[in-house]
């Protein structure tokens, strides 16, 4: 009975986490800050009691390592199944520079400051938003940059 409660703990825990992690955060796993690190590392070790019920057993363990595994998976079949729910879920791509003008409503909804965008183009070797026809935060937590050629 511990291994299947354990099971349903996990994919509760995780369908909750995917949910509420969409919700409260535009950040991608590419644009994570050491503060998003922190909070990824506490929440796995704040739900692991919840997953296993304080059972510490080796077969508990890897029930709930499994399940997660198995969600993930699952989630990525249905997404490809989905395209509109893979969307919601994952977001889709964010107009951050369109035709050198910085878009400041889709870079605070990106979560982005300005010092990170012009992070992320000098990275792509633009110093400035001018140079630049269009720059797309991808889903992926990338920034594309088309250059603009004048």
């Amino acid at each position: 009975m511990a291994l299947l409660d354990a099971t349903a703990s996990t994919a509760a825990i995780y369908l909750f986490l995917v949910a509420a992690l969409r919700l409260l955060s535009r950040r991608q796993l590419g644009q994570l800050t050491v503060i998003d690190l922190v909070v990824v590392l506490v929440l796995g070790s704040t739900v692991e009691t919840s997953m296993i019920h304080g059972d510490t057993s080796l077969s508990v363990g890897l029930a709930s390592a499994a399940t997660l595994l198995i969600m993930n998976g699952l989630m990525t079949v249905v997404f490809l199944r989905h395209p509109r729910l893979s969307h919601l879920v994952n977001g889709g791509p964010i107009l951050l520079v369109n035709h050198g003008q910085v878009v400041e409503e889709h870079l605070r909804r990106a979560g982005l400051t300005d010092a990170d965008l012009l992070e992320a183009l000098r990275s792509q070797g633009y110093d400035d938003p001018a140079d630049v026809r269009a720059a797309v935060l991808e889903t992926d937590g990338t920034v594309s940059v088309i250059p603009d050629h004048h």
